[in-house]
């Protein structure tokens, strides 16, 4: 894993109503209490980094910010809107929240420009040629510019990556959520996602990003959740999170992710 050593994060313009609101939402799969009473804030422009075992929670929460899996109690609220259970608020509400997930989900028999252009045309109803046009501006800005009459198979891991999230992107989304982005992806892949990531990061985007890429949180976080059995267990600056974790749980993460 890469530690690259801490560098100022970018600056975040917090507004009065924080981008993502949280309040003692619990999860439950079965008898499996997979959130337990999560309470938590991202600012507008602010960038979070969830961190933490595998089973702690972490992917769950990240879905459940745009209810791909529902809630069993508490709230979550996108702008100060509360989520909506179903039916065209809903969908409204997940236009406004870009998700990238590990496995890249992009449509197969489509080329990577229809893949970016779709969700514009057919959910915030843009002409095609409008769509096109910030498809194109998208896919040069994540460096993929050349690759856009391309089927997906056509391309590396990277590669696809970098066309979900330019995908995600085109609907002009208030918050972007990364669920593991890198973890499908080989070693050398990595970056040139990370990359891309960090530039979003760079523009101001409000991000909530669950990853083991302990550089990117150093780089990019302005905060860090550390998450363990369904718990938030520490919420602060990545300076603080690696250098002084305050719980034994962190602490023991740490020293097992960071030696590997």
């Amino acid at each position: 894993m890469s530690t690259e050593a801490d560098a100022s994060p970018p600056t975040s313009s917090p507004s009065q109503e924080p981008m993502i609101r949280a309040r003692s939402v619990d999860k439950y799969f079965g008898d499996l209490h997979v959130l337990k009473d999560i309470n938590m804030d991202v600012p507008q422009g602010q960038v979070v980094v969830v961190l933490g075992p595998s089973g702690s929670g972490k992917s769950t929460l990240c879905r459940a910010i745009n209810r791909l899996e529902p809630i069993n109690s508490g709230e979550i609220a996108i702008d100060g809107k509360p989520l909506p259970a179903e039916g065209k608020a809903l969908a409204a509400l997940r236009a406004d929240v870009g998700m990238v997930f590990q496995q890249f989900n992009l449509f197969a028999h489509k080329t990577i420009l229809e893949n970016v252009t779709l969700g514009p045309i057919k959910v915030r109803k843009v002409s095609q040629s409008e769509a096109r046009e910030t498809a194109t501006a998208l896919l040069e800005r994540v460096g993929i510019a050349n690759q856009a009459d391309k089927y997906p198979a056509q391309l590396s891991g990277g590669q696809q990556q970098r066309a979900a999230i330019a995908r995600a992107l085109a609907m002009k989304p208030k918050v972007m959520l990364f669920d593991e982005p890198t973890s499908a992806l080989d070693p050398e892949m990595v970056q040139e996602v990370l990359d891309t990531m960090t530039e979003l990061a760079d523009e101001g985007m409000t991000m909530l990003v669950v990853t083991h890429e302990m550089g990117f949180a150093r780089r990019a976080a302005h905060r860090v959740v550390f998450m363990a059995d369904g718990e938030i267990v520490e919420d602060s600056t990545p300076n603080e999170f690696f250098s002084a974790p305050k719980s034994e749980r962190a602490k023991d993460f740490l020293g097992k992710i960071l030696t590997h």
